[in-house]
């Protein structure tokens, strides 16, 4: 069985939306049409800082990760966060995960290159195992303020 890592394109809206609507649970929420429109938008525009590579098994979309270019004031230069991460769960331990990563490397490689960073739910105990393996923990701590209420 072989997966395809690729560019999400307008045709995989239902299935992204499936697979980012079954994130939101996992995580303990849930999004919106205003939020899964909008997120989708973000994705289909080219001049837009975020973008989505998705994975695919036998014709369908299984998993997918979204990625955002930033600049990188430790290096005046380019930087990537991994915003989000997610595969279906009958396709997990699979190797998907691994492959968006390293495809989203290559990505960031391809386009100025810099530093992939990414965070992660500290009881996330199974992602962690993967990440300990292919990147370096580190020892930031994130805080978060909303500073206005969603639109």
């Amino acid at each position: 069985m072989t997966t395809e890592i690729r560019l999400l394109s307008a045709s995989d809206e239902q299935a992204w939306r499936a697979l980012f609507s079954a994130y939101g649970v996992f995580y303990k929420t849930s999004f919106d049409e205003h939020t899964l429109s909008g997120v989708f938008s973000w994705l289909m525009d080219e001049g837009h800082p975020e973008t989505c590579l998705v994975a695919e098994r036998d014709g369908r979309v299984v998993g997918f990760a979204h990625l955002q270019r930033q600049v990188d004031t430790f290096t005046a230069g380019p930087g990537w966060f991994l915003d989000d991460l997610f595969v279906d769960p009958d396709h997990r331990g699979q190797g998907i995960a691994r492959a968006l990563i390293s495809h989203l490397s290559d990505y960031a490689l391809a386009h100025g290159g810099g530093t992939l960073r990414w965070i992660t739910a500290a009881d996330n105990h199974t992602a962690q195992g993967l990440y300990d393996q292919i990147a370096s923990k580190t020892s930031w701590v994130m805080y978060e303020k909303e500073t206005d209420a969603p639109s």
